[in-house]
């Protein structure tokens, strides 16, 4: 007998710079812990950004803006990335650069709304009849092509459903086989099927099924309770900005229930302001109904100093807007000339009636101990062994020069360490890679010196 052990089938996650940050790292009075959930140091801004996740759980916090400064490589980023990790999934967070409002395609305030737009979620809930259970049976029936010709189409499908009260065979039509298709439903997966609309909507594998495999992939439900046939409370969770996509070219019903299911269309149509007020009348009415919750999510625009005069006058509007999110800014600039003025320098290169607006949390730089300790971090997540010699020299680089550049010499020192025929980076693998490579004041250096053989 022959026994082969193999490769894991979990999918690798790809490693981005910010991959390690899983939350803020606070304990349960809100203090911050100097080494917790992928941060390390910058104690006053994370606690400050604790008190921000608070107040937006408690809906205390929508239309208000919060600033993120300091120099580059001080977290920043990773501080707004953490608040969406607080925040979970439920809650919309739309990252986006200062300079993605400049495009040739559509004016500065219509992205800037659209991405406001994204970041306010809607939970609907509503009441609907469906049949829910699980798969026992799916079986498509074939019949002859009408249209003549060797081919036959799918007439119906016949469809099995088990709860734990009892079952029940549906006859479907063809037209939703092809969702079952889409959901790539099989037997032994929970589905419902809306009674109405046909909709389907995949829920998991059944839990009878969990020891299948050593290695599961899979979400596991329990079986339903009840009859098939039922009347079930379903929630939807979409933006307004999905809400504008869908209707810029309504099909069929006009209230936002029957909007949800038009959401994704492939072609891009311009949304009017019109349109916009029309769904904020609608999505007001029913949140006056009970039927829809707002959710307030958070807009996280990188870069701020590269907007320009007009996108900040736009901002400061849309900030006092009765539908708004919560605006994260983040800059790495001290004062500075304002975009799309000549001679107007203010704080950060933002406007000061603006300035006025935001509560602004300081980032400061990172000291040795604590550069080494995310170099360890990043190690430990990238999969690299490393000696200590090695960090506390890499950390030494890293004060002189910057976090980010020690960062980015861990990959290629790990290869150098391969080539050499070790498992562990060393000192000298360090030291040679930071012989191979620049940093920018070293870099900038040799180019004051050798200015006159380049080309003007």
């Amino acid at each position: 007998m022959k026994i082969e052990e193999v490769k894991s089938t979990v999918k690798t996650q790809r490693i981005a710079a910010h991959t390690h940050v899983k939350g803020l790292g606070l304990d349960e009075s809100g203090v911050p812990i100097q080494m917790a959930s992928g941060l390390v140091g910058q104690k006053t801004a994370r606690e400050a950004a604790g008190v921000v996740v608070d107040l937006i759980k408690s809906k205390k916090m929508s239309g208000r803006a919060l600033l993120l400064a300091g120099p580059p490589g001080t977290g920043k980023t990773a501080i707004a990335l953490a608040i969406a990790q607080e925040l979970g999934n439920k809650v919309p967070f739309c990252p986006m650069v200062g300079s993605e409002v400049f495009s040739n395609e559509i004016k500065k305030s219509e992205v800037l709304m659209e991405n406001f737009r994204r970041s306010i979620g809607l939970r609907i809930r509503e009441t609907k009849e469906v049949y829910e259970g699980e798969v026992t049976e799916l079986t498509p029936v074939e019949t002859e092509n009408p249209m003549g010709g060797y081919g036959k189409t799918i007439s119906n499908v016949v469809i099995g459903l088990k709860t734990a009260k009892g079952t029940k065979q549906l006859k479907l039509d063809p037209s939703i086989y092809e969702s079952l298709q889409k959901e790539k439903v099989e037997v032994g997966d929970v589905i419902y099927i809306e009674a109405n609309s046909g909709a389907v909507k995949r829920q998991g594998r059944s839990d009878t099924y969990a020891t299948e495999f050593d290695l599961e992939t899979e979400e596991y439900v329990p079986l339903p309770k009840g009859d098939v046939h039922k009347k079930k409370e379903v929630v939807q969770d979409v933006t307004l900005h999905d809400l504008d996509v869908a209707n810029a070219r309504p099909q069929g019903g006009q209230d936002v229930l029957s909007m949800v299911g038009q959401i994704m269309k492939p072609k891009k149509t311009e949304i009017t302001d019109k349109l916009r007020m029309e769904i904020n009348k609608v999505v007001n009415k029913y949140i006056d109904q009970g039927i829809a919750e707002l959710v307030p999510g958070v807009l996280f625009i990188d870069e701020v100093h590269m907007l320009d005069l007009e996108t900040f006058t736009y901002l400061h509007k849309s900030l006092e807007s009765s539908i708004a999110p919560i605006v994260i800014f983040a800059t790495n600039r001290g004062r500075c000339v304002i975009r799309g003025t000549d001679d107007i320098v203010s704080p950060h290169g933002i406007p000061l009636d603006l300035l006025d607006r935001l509560l602004i949390v300081r980032t400061s730089p990172y000291n040795v101990s604590e550069i080494e300790q995310i170099l360890k971090l990043r190690a430990q997540t990238e999969g690299l062994s490393i000696e200590d010699a090695a960090v506390s020299a890499l950390s030494e680089i890293g004060n002189q020069t910057t976090l980010r550049y020690a960062v980015q010499l861990l990959t290629p020192a790990n290869q150098n360490c391969k080539v050499n025929g070790r498992t562990q980076i060393t000192k000298d693998d360090i030291t040679e890679v930071n012989g191979l490579f620049l940093d920018a004041k070293r870099s900038a250096k040799y180019l004051s010196e050798s200015n006159t053989k380049y080309m003007v």
